[in-house]
């Protein structure tokens, strides 16, 4: 884990195309994370609602475009991320997490 001025990174995933960084909002118990790609910290997706167990996903405005597998696929991902710091293997995970959002 990393901490900048922004949060605490956590770790990262990709696909076939992008790398995804995860970065929580704090280093101690956070209430939300970040998904980024690109340079300039494209924001790919928001989760907030950690603590409270009220879970809402915001997608980018790029993003939210993109296939509902897409996007069950990067939050599943980001959440493995999120929780263990490590890489997610490319493939979708057999159990499915549901934001609201």
């Amino acid at each position: 884990m990393t901490a900048n001025r922004q949060g605490v990174e956590r770790g990262s995933f990709s696909d076939d195309y992008r790398t995804y960084r995860v970065r929580a909002s704090g280093a101690d118990a956070p209430d939300s994370f970040q998904v980024l790609t690109g340079d300039h910290d494209d924001i790919v997706l928001i989760v907030s609602g950690l603590n409270s167990g009220d879970l809402k996903a915001t997608w980018g405005p790029f993003w939210r475009s993109f296939k509902p597998t897409w996007k069950i696929w990067v939050e599943e991902a980001a959440f493995r991320v999120f929780e263990c710091g490590r890489q997610e293997i490319n493939s979708a995970p057999a159990s499915i997490r549901f934001c609201r959002g």
